[in-house]
């Protein structure tokens, strides 16, 4: 018997494949945590990345002096649980080579608020060689990460900002120190008896960004603190000895940083090359990432509690603020009488308000009563002035500049510069532009010529030769008995003669009047006009020579014989 077969086929489901491989990928996915190392150039921030992600430093990032950043550095790296069996995290760690606007301004592309900011921890990292900079510095970052947490005011962020800060305030007041025993204590998540935040505790970072200030290079505090003046310890360079006053400074500087610190809820640590305090800051920031959310606000007393989410990165070092090069300041744990205590004399009220001053008067010069002006007092600045600017250069308006310069000139009497050849007693003066004056043929070329001319030595002047050998030329041709040539001997003889040279000294008064520019000039166009008489009368010679000649018997030059 032939099997029935469906008379329509059945459809194929749809997108099968893909509703199998997200499933597969929800159950296995990997969350991402991330870090964000901020700090200045040259402060440690390659080791501090090398050391989170549990990675040698290359060789390159060895030396921070050498070393060239990034406008964003990136590494990540997988984290794995104490067994090193299950994959717990992907750990991306960015970092910031400086506070220039360029760079920051790179971060919200990578970094959106709006989902990186529950899985963000933020590490300002602060360099012991320059303790001077630890107010500036701190204000700069912490300003910046309360903007960049607020993003574009979009109401996504608000509400991952407020759960944020509710996570921060639960892990805040549910801190307990761990305890001498083996095992760790358990979490109070679920305590109902929950005690406020003390006074100056949380009262900024209202996005609850979870941060860590890590002061770097703490092995260098100590190190050259017997020096005076400026060197590369840092701290050391600021007081002369190792006594009470040294110790007094180095612990109003932490009293500082943990009293701001409390105020972010933020956590403080110093750090060395040592493997040991870099693996207790890494424990940490794996405790401070991997904080569960806050307890949900309807669980009472009288209903059963949901099981705490547990926390698989437990830490377990005890707060430490004796030793100065390892330095473990929880968040949760600081209060205002416990930094009070450990140098008296020190007001933390007083500095939380004088923070808050700068805040307010950000725009405006340094308060009196501000944070930046008290911590100078404490740690003058001992870092590399730059050299003052050059003054001003206003220049003047280019027409109002040559303007200015006419009219001084003007004034000047020896401003034409032909007064250099001019007789000292002449007090004619004449103009730049105009006729030469009478004590402008004082030239020595000129005083030089006429002499020549005047004494008749034959060539010792090109001038003078050439008018006496016209004179001669012109005599030689003068003395010819030739008929008809009255006229042409009579213009030769006045041409023949020799023209002396005028006397500048007395041509004032020989002349009539006349000026000595009139006399020289009178003098020289003789000489021209002498050529010109010269070559008429020649041609005039030989025109009268041609018809004077007998012709007789067809033989030229013979004379007739009557006889």
């Amino acid at each position: 018997m032939e099997e029935s077969r469906p008379t329509t086929p059945e459809a194929p489901p749809q997108d099968l494949w893909s509703s199998i491989l997200d499933s597969v990928s929800s159950t296995r996915s990997i969350p991402s945590k991330q870090v964000l190392l901020l700090g200045t150039p040259a402060s440690g921030k390659s080791t501090l990345a090398s050391a989170l992600l549990q990675k040698p430093v290359a060789a390159s990032d060895s030396n921070d002096e050498s070393r060239s950043d990034f406008a964003l550095g990136y590494d990540w790296a997988d984290v794995r649980d104490d067994g090193d069996e299950d994959t717990l995290a992907r750990l991306s760690v960015y970092t910031v080579p400086s506070d220039a606007k360029g760079y920051t301004a790179l971060l919200p592309h990578f970094l959106p608020p709006r989902t990186a900011l529950p899985h963000t921890l933020v590490m300002i990292v602060l360099d012991w060689t320059h303790p001077w900079t630890f107010m500036e510095d701190l204000q700069t970052w912490l300003k910046w990460v309360e903007q960049w947490a607020k993003g574009d005011g979009a109401r996504e962020v608000e509400i991952v900002s407020e759960e944020n800060h509710e996570r921060l305030q639960a892990h805040l007041q549910h801190y307990t120190e761990p305890s001498a025993d083996s095992l760790p204590a358990a979490s109070n998540l679920t305590s109902n008896t929950v005690l406020p935040l003390g006074p100056g505790t949380l009262t900024h970072n209202s996005a609850g960004v979870p941060i860590i200030v890590v002061c770097t290079k703490a092995d260098l505090i100590d190190e050259g603190s017997d020096l005076v003046g400026a060197g590369a310890s840092g701290m050391g360079a600021m007081v002369k000895g190792k006594g009470g006053e040294w110790e007094e400074r180095t612990d109003g500087v932490m009293q500082v940083l943990r009293t701001i610190c409390l105020k972010y809820g933020a956590a403080l640590f110093y750090t060395t090359p040592q493997p040991g305090t870099l693996g207790v800051l890494r424990q940490y920031m794996l405790h401070l990432l991997f904080t569960p959310p806050a307890p949900s606000p309807g669980v009472t007393a009288g209903t059963d509690a949901p099981a705490p989410i547990r926390n698989p990165f437990v830490f377990h070092h005890r707060p430490n603020t004796l030793d100065r090069d390892r330095i473990v300041v929880p968040a949760g744990w600081d209060s205002w009488g416990k930094i009070s205590v450990l140098r008296e004399g020190f007001e933390a009220r007083m500095w939380g308000e004088s923070w808050d001053t700068d805040l307010a008067d950000e725009s405006e010069p340094e308060d009196a009563n501000g944070a930046k002006k008290m911590y100078r007092a404490l740690v003058p600045d001992q870092g590399a002035k730059a050299p003052p600017l050059p003054p001003f250069n206003a220049p003047m308006a280019e027409q109002a500049f040559l303007a200015k310069h006419y009219d001084e000139n003007s004034k000047k009497p020896d401003r034409d510069p032909r007064g250099a050849f001019r007789n000292p007693t002449d007090t004619a003066t004449a103009g730049i532009v105009g006729p030469l004056g009478s004590s402008s043929f004082s030239l020595p070329n000129v005083e030089k010529a006429l002499a020549d001319m005047e004494s008749g030595l034959g060539g010792s002047g090109a001038l003078n030769a050439s008018v006496n050998g016209d004179a001669r030329r012109l005599s030689r041709g003068s003395a010819r008995p030739t008929s008809g040539l009255g006229a042409a001997g009579a213009a030769a003889s006045t041409t023949g003669r020799t023209p002396t040279s005028p006397n500048l000294s007395a041509s004032q008064s020989a002349t009539g009047g006349q000026t000595q520019h009139e006399v020289l000039q009178n003098f020289f166009q003789s000489l021209l006009s002498s050529k010109d008489r010269a070559g008429a009368a020649a041609a005039s010679r030989a025109a009268a020579a041609a018809p004077s000649l007998p012709q007789s018997n067809g033989s030229p030059g013979g004379t007739d014989d009557t006889s």
